[in-house]
Formats: structure tokens, sequence, C-alpha cells
């Protein structure tokens, strides 16, 4: 089943939640919207909202009309308001209780407990937003670092949308120059119109392709770097972990097998975040917990985005640094000989091309460049954050599924084939592209999109 958007009023019932966090604090905010929004903000709350957009002081009250709080309150007349339909908000003083109060209130009034991501859909599809702006809202609410939320704001504005918009745009106007053959299939076309009409296609799937690349540099900005700490028993790995993280975080002793299990944290690292994953020490394993965690240490250098591999390099490397380093040799990775200040024995010709760092972690000299290496690995610097970046992988891949389609339009047309049969691939990339800026897509990725959202976005 397709969702085509139309840009019309989403007739609906009424819907309500909680926008802020479900704790304690100053303020808590209650947003309404849908065709009763008016009348039933009225009943609850007792200030003058009749003129749209001005926020006024009032009561907060009850399912029995007792006073609940002081707060204030704001209607929106569709369609302008966030969702396309009459919305109110209403501010309260952040109690979990009163915030309960006047929600119950509010659905004892007629309103009905809003899904999740409930609100940003109606928005949708009432035209306020494509598909992709959709999708960025959650983006920046789950944003880390500045440039994340940066960059998802861009896409809120449209930025992404405009690019897909304009890949569109050029196909379609290419696929009216290939209606004139097909309406005149008779009239030998000459091969140089294919050419330049091949060309033209070529240019745009290059545009989706290059679009596309920029998926592998987005994911940071939305994942942030899986860092994996690997090394044999007692190397530093754990004193490196809170050496850059600035605390105790993972337990440091001299007795091997000190770390059983993985141990995670981030740490925000100028523009993306670094998710540390400290690991159990790669040696024989005399227990079964033991055995369990170098399993995971495996796993974790496997998934990781990069590999960290550490090496005490006041001692000669023995068959688990070489392990280790095995490891590091088939991944990402940068190696860091720890322990400097006891004097460093370790041939670096061993590492090969791998990137080097010595440190000490007890004494944390050094450290600061590991992070620093980390980003210049994966040119975080460099990585744009105008909206034009994808940090969704639906994106990419729908993109590449575009290109695969454009370009086998232009290889059949530049080879002769019918104008017809390169005149279907092109409409069906129009459709795949349609499908980023949800013009035309399945309900069940238009469902899957907006389950990640919260209750009350």
């Amino acid at each position: 089943m397709l969702i085509t958007r139309a840009v019309i009023l989403f007739m609906s019932d009424t819907i309500a939640a909680v926008a802020t966090p479900p704790a304690k604090s100053a303020i808590g905010i209650i947003r309404i919207s849908g065709d009763n929004a008016f009348e039933i903000t009225k009943k609850v709350f007792s200030g003058d909202i009749s003129e749209p957009r001005k926020m006024v002081t009032g009561k907060m009250l009850s399912e029995i009309g007792e006073v609940c709080d002081y707060g204030m309150g704001v209607f929106f007349k569709a369609p302008a308001s966030f969702t396309g339909e009459d919305s109110a908000e209403l501010y309260c003083h952040g109690s979990t209780a009163v915030l309960r109060t006047v929600l119950s209130s509010l659905f004892h009034a007629g309103a009905r407990p809003a899904a999740a991501g409930e609100f940003t859909r109606r928005a949708f599809l009432n035209g306020k937003m494509d598909l992709t702006q959709a999708e960025a809202v959650i983006d920046l609410i789950d944003s880390e670092t500045e440039l994340a939320a940066k960059n998802a704001a861009e896409q809120m504005n449209g930025r992404l949308g405009c690019e897909i918009s304009a890949i569109s745009a050029s196909l379609t106007s290419i696929a009216a120059e290939f209606y004139a053959f097909v309406d005149y299939p008779d009239d030998e076309i000459e091969q140089t119109e294919r050419d330049e009409l091949a060309a033209k296609l070529y240019a745009c799937a290059d545009s989706a392709k290059a679009l596309a690349g920029t998926y592998s540099s987005g994911r940071i900005f939305r994942e942030g770097i899986r860092v994996a700490l690997i090394g044999r028993p007692n190397v530093g790995k754990s004193s490196l972990l809170n050496a850059l993280l600035g605390t105790e975080r993972s337990i440091v002793t001299d007795i091997e097998g000190t770390t059983r299990d993985t141990v995670e944290e981030s740490l925000r690292a100028g523009n993306v975040a670094l998710h540390l994953i400290d690991t159990a020490g790669l040696r024989n394993a005399d227990t079964e917990p033991e055995r369990l965690g170098i399993k995971r240490s495996e796993a974790a250098a496997r998934d990781a985005d990069i590999v960290v591999a550490v090496f005490d390099g006041s001692s000669p490397l023995d068959e688990y640094d070489m392990q280790t380093l095995d490891l590091a040799k088939g991944a990402r990775s940068l190696c860091v000989i720890n322990k400097n200040d006891l004097g460093t024995v370790i041939d670096r010709s061993v590492f090969g091309d791998l990137p080097v760092i010595e440190i000490s972690a007890k004494l944390n000299t050094g450290t600061r460049a590991v992070v620093d290496k980390i980003c210049e690995i994966f040119n975080v610097s460099d990585i744009p954050c105008d909206g034009r970046t994808l940090t969704n992988p639906r994106h990419a891949s729908t993109l590449n599924r575009a290109e695969e389609r454009i370009r086998a339009a232009a290889d059949a047309f530049g080879g002769g084939i019918y104008a017809d049969l390169a005149v279907s691939d092109i409409e069906a990339a129009i459709n795949i592209l349609s499908e980023i800026t949800g013009n035309s897509a399945q309900d069940t990725i238009i469902n899957e999109i907006f389950s990640r959202f919260c209750v009350g976005k």
C-alpha cells in the first residue's frame, strides 16, 4: 500500500501528550492537536486563548474542576501550526503529578493519548514538511554534538529535500525529452542526441551517488565513532580509558583478567562522540567468564569503527601481542604504545604502516593525541554540516537504488536501445527518489519512521 501525501488538512480526532521529559523540572509542556483542540483546551484552561498565537495566563483545572496549577496557554489556528491542525500548548509547572492531572483532564474533556510521533506524523500528512524534514526532527532530538544538531536543523529546513527534488526535476525534464522519441518511433535518433541525453542521465546518476556517499561521514554525526580498546592483560587498556574520560571508570589492578566484560563509555571529541569500549585482555583464559569476556573482546573489535591496539612498550611483544596486532591489521586501527615512562623496548617496524602513538596512561601524557588521531583518521573536521550530509541509512540505500536505474537508462539509450525502455528506468528512478521525500512511500516505511519518535513529538 502506498501513502500519497496531499497538501490538505488532515481531519482528525484530537490528541494530547506531555512534550517534555518525564522528570521534575521548572516547566512542563502539554500539546493538543486536532479538530476540537480549542474546545477541549478551554475546558481545562481558564485563560482566553481565542486570539491565535497569543500567550495568556490562566488556571489549569482537574477533571472535577479544581485548580491544580497556574500557568500559560496558547492556541494555534489551522493551518498555521506545527501539525497543520488546530493546536494548543499548555505551559505548567514541571511537577509530574501536575502534568498527569492536566493530561487526564484533557482526556476526560474528549482528547485521546497521542501515539509516538503522532504530532510530527500529522505535520507530514498535512503537508507541513516532507519525510526528510520529519526524520530530521528525531535526528535533532538525538544529536550529541553541535554540528550534528546543525546538520539536522538544516535538514529540518528542507535542505536535503531540495537536493533530492533537484535530481528528480532533472530526471523529469530528461524524461520529457525522451517522450518525443517515444511518440515518433519511426524517426531515427541521431547518435549525438543519444549521447547528449545519456550524458545528462550520467550527471544525475553521479549526483545521486555523491549524495549517497556522504552517509559514511554522516553516520559519524548521528552515531559517533565506536572505538574498541584491545590488547593482552595489563597493557593499560583500562588506564587509557580512565585517562581519556578523566575518571576512574574501569578497575585497574596488577592482577590479570580484571576486566571480564566490555565496559562502554562515551567521550565528546569536538564535532563527534567517541564510544569507548574497554575489552577483556587477550590470553588463554582460565575460567569460563573470562573466556566469554575474550570472545566479546574479539566481537567488539570486529564491530568497532576503529580498533585501538594497546601494547606495553616496556616489555617485548609476546604471542598475545601478536594476536592483538593481527586483529589491528584486519581493521581500521591505531596502535598505542603505553608505559613509555618506563622506557620503550618495542621495535616499531613490527607495526608496518599502521599509525603508532606513544603514551603514558599512568601519567596521562600523550593520551589526548589518541583522540586527535582518531578524529584525523575519520576526517572529522572536514565533514560538512549544511544539511546535505546523509545521516540516515534509508536515504543512502534509496539513493543507491535510484542511481542504478538512472545508469541503466543511460547505458541503454546511449547504446542504441529503444527510448521507451530507457524511459521506464527513468520513471522508476523518480518513484524511488519520491520514497525519500515521502511523496510516495510504503505505509510500512512511514510507520517504521514514526515509531522512532517519543510521545509528544
